[in-house]
């Protein structure tokens, strides 16, 4: 049984394309290299990700490219919302994974202003409620079976 590969520069540039660079300090999701930390949350869906970036290539080489990575970034996103179409999962596996990753990364987290801690305790004051208001949930006794 082979296992699928994924064709770098190629991946790099879908990642790229699918969270763009926005400045200097907030790269893209291919620049920022948490593709390899993708490919390794990807499992059973490699074999997808790597079809629909051969996928990529022949459209791009159909267009005139040497393949994707080397088409201009104008023409990048038509090509993607075609191969996406004819491989269906594409994208929305990749967000799934390249959202997560990105987000939680330093570099990003710094230039967005945030900071890397949690909301709570440190950083929110949480109104008191009035716990009273349960007692009628209180009241109902147990709605469920042993198991």
């Amino acid at each position: 049984m082979t296992t699928a590969t994924l064709d770098k520069p190629t991946f790099i540039a879908l990642l790229d394309e699918l969270i763009p660079a926005r400045s200097e300090s907030l790269l893209g999701a291919g620049s920022l290299g948490i593709g390899d930390a993708i490919e390794a949350r990807l499992g059973e869906a490699i074999p997808l990700v790597a079809s629909g970036l051969a996928a990529l290539d022949e459209k791009a080489k159909g267009l005139g490219h040497l393949g994707f990575a080397d088409s201009p970034e104008g023409e990048r996103a038509t090509i993607v919302g075609e191969v996406a179409e004819a491989v269906p999962g594409l994208v929305e596996v990749l967000m799934f994974h390249a959202y997560g990753l990105y987000y939680a990364n330093p570099r990003v987290v710094a230039a967005l202003g945030m900071k890397a801690e949690p909301p709570f305790p440190g950083g929110y004051e949480l109104e008191q409620g009035d716990l009273g208001l349960l007692d009628a949930v209180r009241q109902t006794g147990k709605i469920y079976r042993e198991a």
